[in-house]
């Protein structure tokens, strides 16, 4: 799998790019498990060229955003969005081996397949890794 594959993700933050409805933006919501317990909060959200949002990033722990640690949830491991949550359908005892974030970590070509590989989607380019 080659970067060609998955193409530049960005941290929407970071781009002049907007959620064209800001209601629909989760970034601040919880993220729940399948039994309604916590596992973060959405702290930013990754795009691809085409200006799709293809991963959320949660923040878990810390005290005001510092120290927290950071892990991807790709949309397609989302089962619902709530107005004030995301929910996801994995629970929060299984998470203890979730890959970590790492902007540096992403620039290798076989980390994203990763991400996908552990919450069990297909990703969004159509093959998993080998």
């Amino acid at each position: 799998m080659s970067s060609e594959i998955t193409g530049t993700l960005h941290e929407l933050g970071d781009t002049d790019q907007t959620v064209a409805d800001p209601d629909d933006d989760v970034r601040g919501r919880v993220v729940v498990d399948r039994d309604d317990q916590e596992v973060g909060r959405v702290d930013g959200l990754l795009i691809d060229d085409g200006r799709r949002v293809r991963f959320l990033r949660v923040a878990e722990g810390g005290l005001l955003g510092f120290l927290a640690t950071h892990y991807l949830v790709p949309v397609e491991a989302v089962v619902a969005v709530d107005p004030d949550c995301v929910r996801i359908d994995t629970q929060r005892s299984g998470m203890t081996d979730v890959p970590g974030y790492d902007p540096e970590l992403a620039t290798l070509p076989t980390y994203y397949g990763t991400v996908y590989g552990w919450w069990g989607v297909p990703p969004y380019w159509g093959v998993y890794p080998r």
